[in-house]
């Protein structure tokens, strides 16, 4: 009789651990000078110098505000010249999958080396998450990693006054609900922040609530006497923070001041009229002088609005003379041409 032996059952397999990660810190090589400063220190000095990102960015679909890549890439590529940091990118994982008959979705781990001044390097791993409906998921993606590692790493100033979550992606195309509360939320006057923010010194109170007190430049430069009295007064405004419109308040009192002084000193320099043909005739140096005193506050208020802090610059760059000496008619062009946002 032949016996056969059955194979016995394998045993259970026993977990293993998880692969241990490369090291998140690798020292710098053999030979550097001494003092030169690790990435640790680098990172600091770097965070010393970063200037705020505010949520200057909009999506109008949507409606909400958020922080571009652009400008966070701005605020810190000084500061990483500046003390010999730099950034080397690489994807760690990579998924993509479709959504529907045009989306697509992407999930990635962006893996980056921070290397210091002395050659030593600091690894961090950051996800990515975006969706398209053409080829750009994996950009976004890329684009809101290295975003929030900039911000998480080198503790980037934020806004404070931006306390919504206006960093996100919408793709999904809006429903027909969404787009009736939409039109109906915009025709009410939106608040020019956050509801869960206090009001700041320049914004209209909610009811209830108890107005900053701040001083009152507009009346301060109505009663200015001279060109360097109203330069304090803006300058003070400027200082407490006074949005563009509030200055293009400021800069419209400024030019009716210096547009009626202009027309008493030359009614001054003027004889008096002689006879009824004289007296019935009218002045065209003081109308011209009153048409471009109106001019240049419809200007300056463009310009305001069209956040343009570099006006008389660019002014007098087009036409080759300040905006106080140019007539009615090339402060309309100009004010024009930002208008239609063709000044650059």
């Amino acid at each position: 009789m032949t016996v056969t032996a059955l194979p016995l059952p394998h045993p259970p397999a026993v977990p293993t651990a998880a692969a241990v990660a490369a090291p998140i810190y690798q020292p710098a090589p053999v030979g550097i000078a001494e003092g030169t400063l690790n990435v640790f220190g680098a990172i600091a000095a770097v965070m010393r110098d970063v200037m705020p990102v505010a949520k200057d960015k909009e999506n109008t679909q949507q409606r909400y505000k958020f922080r571009g890549i652009d400008d966070v890439m701005s605020a810190m590529a000084g500061p990483l010249r500046a003390h010999g940091v730099f950034i080397l990118p690489t994807i760690a994982d990579h998924r993509a999958e479709r959504r529907g008959e045009k989306m697509t979705h992407v999930t990635i781990t962006m893996r980056y080396h921070v290397y210091g001044p002395a050659g030593d390097c600091l690894t961090a791993e950051v996800p990515g998450e975006a969706s398209d409906f053409a080829d750009k998921a994996t950009n976004k993606a890329q684009s809101a990693a290295l975003k929030y590692l900039l911000f998480t790493l080198f503790m980037i100033p934020v806004d404070g006054r931006s306390v919504d979550d206006g960093d996100r992606d919408h793709p999904v195309e809006p429903t027909p609900e969404h787009r009736a509360e939409r039109q109906q939320r915009g025709q009410r006057q939106q608040p020019r922040r956050s509801d869960r923010a206090e009001p700041g010194p320049w914004e209209q109170p909610k009811q209830g609530q108890q107005q900053p007190q701040r001083a009152d430049y507009l009346a301060h430069a109505e009663r200015a006497n001279s060109p360097e009295q109203f330069a304090k007064i803006r300058a003070a405004a400027v200082q407490a923070g006074a949005p563009a419109d509030y200055l293009a308040q400021l800069d419209a009192v400024a030019a009716r001041k210096r547009g009626a002084a202009q027309n008493q000193q030359q009614g001054q320099q003027q004889a008096p009229p002689q006879g009824e043909q004289a007296r019935s005739a009218p002045s065209a140096p003081k109308a011209q002088e009153a048409a471009a005193a109106e001019a240049e506050t419809a200007l300056r208020v463009a310009a305001s609005r069209a956040n343009l802090p570099t006006l008389d610059a660019d002014f007098e760059r087009v036409y080759g003379l300040p905006i106080g000496q140019a007539p009615a008619a090339q402060l309309d062009q100009f004010r024009a041409m930002i208008e239609n946002g063709g000044t650059k």
